[in-house]
């Protein structure tokens, strides 16, 4: 019987039971044909090929692996050091260094790097719902600040990131240009219904005239509820943004105490990495359905990552 990965699994049991490349090649094989080796030309039924890693289609007669146009399929590193480093990233509540993946797997650092990247793209989400119910839109600063300049809104050299969070549900962060009225009003349209019960928010004022514009001037009032944060109050009953507040905190744990530098045009992907994890945090299956996304996600180019 091909091996199944189970629940919750962790590093001594991955070791124990797919310690090796031809192990992890079966869980492929369980993974990506639950019904049997299928071409992925024609779709018909494939054959074994003795003593090889391979199918011929009993249709078209195309010979391939498991690993055929998937991601691995370029890679010259071993599928066990792939399964390891997901896992790995799996784990990591406040995300993983690509100098911790090189320590802890003997490799290089450009592989390292290159590796974490293409496993935190295929970890981004797509196609995904709106958000309803209670949601709480907040936007934080990450990055380094000029010599001189202040803290939070206005310091220098500093990304903005918007944080969309439904209370008991979903977490999204998106790097935005800036915290402008319409900026802010095209990450709330694209991500909360209309049917949303109540929008939380600071007393940033490009909030309430983004309400009035979704939901009309006295329904966008009424959706639209503000806690006023420039005169120290932070909560009035269930009027809050701590929701979102406590996931801007991991990222910036992460930011600083996992990653220490991340640049501008990398900053989404690890922003995609932490929601992906947040969201499947309850998940006891997140290491087989990270594989799942490893083996379906397009492939992510090196030549791409350093244009």
């Amino acid at each position: 019987m091909k091996p199944s990965l189970p629940e919750n699994v962790n590093i001594a049991e991955l070791s124990e039971r797919f310690g090796s490349d031809e192990k992890c090649r079966k869980v492929l094989e369980q993974l990506r044909w639950p019904n049997g080796p299928e071409c992925p030309r024609c779709k018909a039924h494939a054959t074994p090929i003795a003593n090889r890693f391979q199918y011929d289609c009993d249709k078209c007669h195309y010979q391939f692996s498991v690993t055929a146009g998937t991601i691995f399929h370029d890679s010259h590193l071993s599928l066990w050091k792939w399964f390891l480093a997901t896992l790995l990233l799996c784990e990591a509540k406040k995300g993983m260094s690509a100098c911790q993946v090189q320590r802890t797997l003997g490799m290089t650092y450009k592989t390292a790097w290159y590796l974490c990247h293409r496993i935190r793209a295929a970890m981004t989400e797509v196609h995904k719902a709106k958000l309803g119910g209670v949601v709480e839109v907040d936007e934080t600063y990450v990055g380094g600040k000029a010599r001189g300049q202040g803290r939070g809104r206005g310091a220098g050299n500093k990304e903005v990131v918007i944080g969309i969070r439904q209370r008991q549900g979903e977490l999204r962060f998106f790097h935005a240009e800036d915290v402008r009225s319409g900026t802010l009003e095209k990450y709330i349209r694209e991500n909360i219904s209309e049917d949303v019960e109540i929008l939380m928010t600071d007393d940033l004022a490009q909030y309430r005239g983004v309400a009035r514009r979704i939901w009309g001037g006295p329904l966008g009032v009424r959706k639209h509820k503000a806690i006023p944060h420039s005169i120290g109050l932070y909560v009035n009953g269930d009027v809050h943004t701590n929701t979102v507040e406590s996931a801007f905190s991991l990222l910036k744990r992460g930011v600083l105490g996992t990653w220490h530098r991340i640049s501008a045009k990398h900053l989404q992907a690890y922003c995609n990495e932490m929601c992906f994890r947040f969201n499947n945090r309850k998940n006891p299956y997140l290491f087989r359905d990270t594989i799942l996304k490893l083996i379906s996600s397009p492939n992510l180019e090196y030549k791409e990552l350093v244009a």
